[in-house]
């Protein structure tokens, strides 16, 4: 399916280089919690994913740390970042579908919120993901 990977959201893979302040994260250990709900033609019980990840002060201070996966095929449309969060859109085809991301993560020092709705039109049908991320330092790294 075009959207499973993109419904994690994803993490650490677009570089953040427009970004002119430091994420208002604290480095450490992290974990992320995504749960998907999906409103589609046929049932589909909500997904929870979860990860963990080392971020450093070395991480958050470079040009190549970021929080959007662009997988193959997939297109950022906009980015709008701040010490505070980010918001994006971006589109994905694949297999004959196309998948249209909106996406919005805020940064608050030890945790972090976030939301995404992915829309997909695909030879299946339409469906609406909806994803919450939550994500917290647990621990020093």
């Amino acid at each position: 399916m075009i959207v499973r990977p993109l419904a994690i959201a994803a993490f650490f893979v677009l570089p953040l280089a427009a970004q002119a302040e430091t994420p208002n994260l604290t480095p450490g250990d992290w974990e992320f919690v995504s749960v998907t709900s999906i409103d589609a033609d046929m049932d589909i019980p909500d997904q929870t994913d979860t990860d963990r990840q080392c971020i450093t002060q070395e991480e958050l201070d470079s040009a190549d740390f970021g929080f959007i996966e662009e997988e193959e095929g997939c297109e950022l449309l906009n980015q709008d970042i701040s010490a505070d969060g980010l918001s994006y859109s971006m589109v994905c085809r694949a297999d004959g579908g196309e998948a249209n991301i909106e996406g919005e993560m805020r940064f608050m020092g030890d945790r972090v919120e976030g939301d995404v709705e992915i829309f997909t039109q695909s030879p299946m049908g339409e469906m609406t993901m909806n994803t919450t991320i939550e994500g917290e330092r647990v621990d020093d790294c």
